[in-house]
């Protein structure tokens, strides 16, 4: 398997990926990080572990269409075969999409299909979780499709929604689970029936 990374910040699941490649916890290669900020702490970062990395964005391709081919034609030549979304705050163009059909992952801070869909993402997510009153928050490592946070979903993991929780808090023990999560997730592409949606 041979990683790749689309981040906008500081790509903090690219960075525990990577990491357990290193320790031999992920039978992978990290292979390339692509960034739409050229700003990016996940761009320095991955330059300095000996990724691929490329600024691709719409101020150097305004037309969606090329930005989808650029990204593709990056990811394929750095030998790419499964891709993980670490905070990108982008769509993905349908080139990209299908190349990796069922190999692009991300995962998303609520318990799909929860508090997901447009326009939830960040803040915004557990804000809509406290305001609901759920009882419970968490995590869910989907395949990305066309549909916003619709695709099939890989793992969850759960936390409790706790009395006198503030976004600070809630966040802050959801964000506690997701890189081991997204590791769970990561392997069990490579070995299926070790995947278990809860």
């Amino acid at each position: 398997m041979n990683l790749a990374f689309l981040a906008s910040h500081g790509g903090s699941a690219a960075r525990q990926l990577v990491t357990a490649c290193q320790r031999g916890e992920l039978a992978a290669t990290p292979a390339a990080l692509v960034s739409n900020n050229s700003r990016s702490p996940a761009l320095a970062w991955a330059q300095a572990a000996g990724l691929q990395t490329a600024h691709l964005s719409s101020a150097r391709y305004p037309d969606p269409d090329e930005l989808d081919a650029a990204i593709l034609a990056f990811l394929v030549g750095a030998g790419a075969d499964t891709l993980v979304l670490s905070g990108y705050m982008r769509e993905i163009g349908p080139r990209v999409l299908t190349h990796f059909s069922g190999r692009l992952l991300n995962i998303h801070p609520s318990l799909l299909p929860r508090h997901g869909g447009r326009g939830m993402y960040g803040d915004r997510v557990h804000e809509s979780v406290l305001a609901a009153g759920d009882s419970e928050s968490g995590a869910t490592v989907h395949l990305v499709t066309a549909g916003i946070d619709e695709g099939p979903v890989l793992a969850q993991a759960r936390v409790p929604v706790q009395p006198g929780d503030t976004l600070d808090s809630l966040k802050a023990r959801v964000q506690a689970i997701e890189g081991d999560l997204m590791l769970r997730a990561v392997q069990g592409l490579a070995a299926p029936s070790a995947l278990s949606p809860t």
